[in-house]
């Protein structure tokens, strides 16, 4: 059985290419389901957030090409398309690779703590439509563990940063004065609710918040001090936004070029700043062929992170330490429980001959056998047939000269004679009748 990773993310692919891999939360149930019925698969999981679709996953041997085989036919993709933009871990890389990712090391912002959110969700989603069992369902209980340890215990969390922070940093970079802004939020999920925040803590002039449901858009816009919209009035309201910014669940975009341009042509054509930190895009990206639209999705914001990173480094080297011990702590924890299939047919197999002896040992004395026959006969033929198979093999590896198994035994088997007692001094001299009872 191999324990496998793979995915791709903002570092190995475009956005062009990983919203075709974006698995809106509505369709993840289904798509647990397609996965874990493929043939070869024995648990799995599917993480999918604004900058990343991974499978997590243990498969059978010969079925190690599935994953990425499903990964393509999920975006559309040939395999050979889609190779070049997918990472793929196995067994301790893959353990490391969930642990970072939940840890927030494997983010666009480092440290960001909204990730181990969507991995308990996509741990949460497989165990809801059945596709943990015991060692993935462990890996990710640890992963957790390991995220809010090293939280606790370097600085990787302190003033936490998000997406939805950089994008409103991008936003005051276009408009240094936000207090005079006017600005249109789509969507009413964590990254719109962490942007209104930001954008109140900076004096926003005036909050505009557009979603599907108007009691959400109602909720959100009350908390912040904004007006709410459902998304058929957006075309209406467009024109007064200065600044877009817009992440929502929706498998297709929300705003067209033909709106913006109407948008534009109503506001004579002042400029228009569009942050879309959607995943499928919600802005058609045709809009950036507009004069006055200035579009920024996903990718345009490693420029405002990259000061995050260098003074996050020290604490994720920290991080990356307690990593590795945890790793460890996984991978002993897997052996143990792989080992408990033999351990457990042993035991089985131990009870199975002993109540098959046991069972004749009572006919025996049905039969009008003294105890003593029965007991005879019970401690021969038990000694017998649990040694019987043992002995075989162990004969065997004497003649074969395979040592390894003969010093296994050894070990397992233990060097004492089972009827010396534990207190017992070889140099002791034993009293006759001592002798005499052994």
């Amino acid at each position: 059985m191999t324990l496998l990773a793979l995915g791709l993310n903002h570092t190995t692919a475009p956005i062009t290419v990983r919203e075709k891999l974006a698995i809106a939360p509505a369709a993840l149930g289904s798509a647990l389901r397609d996965f874990g019925a493929q043939p070869g698969v024995t648990e799995a999981a599917l993480l999918s957030t604004c900058n990343r679709t991974e499978v997590y996953c243990r498969v059978e041997r010969g079925a190690e090409h599935l994953p990425a085989s499903w990964l393509a036919q999920l975006g559309q993709l040939s395999t050979e398309q889609l190779s070049t933009h997918l990472y793929r871990h196995e067994g301790s890389a893959a353990v490391r690779h969930l642990f970072r990712v939940a840890v927030g090391l494997d983010s666009m912002v480092l440290g960001e703590p909204q990730i181990l959110g969507q991995v308990k969700d996509a741990w949460q989603a497989a165990r809801d439509h059945g596709t943990l069992k015991t060692p993935l369902d462990q890996l990710f209980q640890q992963s957790f563990a390991v995220a809010k340890r090293a939280r606790t215990d370097t600085a990787i969390g302190s003033q936490p940063v998000s997406v939805a922070f950089a994008a409103v940093r991008l936003a005051e970079q276009a408009f240094s004065a936000l207090d005079h802004a006017t600005v249109l939020l789509i969507g009413a999920g964590d990254t719109i609710e962490l942007a209104a925040r930001h954008l109140s803590e900076h004096k926003v002039h005036r909050l505009l918040v557009a979603n599907r449901s108007l009691e959400n858009a109602h909720a959100l816009a009350s908390r912040y001090g904004g007006t709410a919209m459902t998304l058929e009035d957006l075309q209406q309201h467009l024109a007064e936004a200065d600044i877009v910014l817009s992440a929502t669940a929706s498998p297709n975009p929300i705003l067209h070029k033909s709106s913006v341009h109407a948008a534009l042509q109503a506001r004579r054509h002042r400029p228009m700043f569009l942050l879309d930190l959607a995943m499928p895009r919600d802005i058609e990206p045709s809009v950036s062929e507009l004069e006055d639209a200035f579009l920024y999705d996903l990718d345009h914001l490693e420029q405002v992170i990259e000061g995050n990173r260098r003074s996050r480094r020290a604490a994720a080297e920290q991080a990356e330490a307690i990593i590795d011990l945890q790793v460890e702590h996984y991978l002993a924890w897997w052996r143990a429980n792989d080992n408990q299939d033999a351990l457990r047919q042993l035991r089985q197999r131990g009870e199975a001959t002993r109540d098959a002896v046991l069972a004749r040992a009572d006919e025996l004395l049905a039969q009008g056998k003294s105890p003593q026959q029965a007991l005879h006969y019970l401690a021969h033929t038990l000694t017998n047939k649990l040694l019987h198979a043992p002995s075989v093999m162990l004969r065997q590896a004497a003649q074969q000269g395979d040592h390894d198994l003969l010093d296994a035994a050894v070990r397992l088997l233990g060097d004492k004679d089972p009827s010396t007692p534990a207190n017992h001094d070889p140099h002791a001299q034993h009293p006759p009748q001592a002798r005499r009872a052994r």
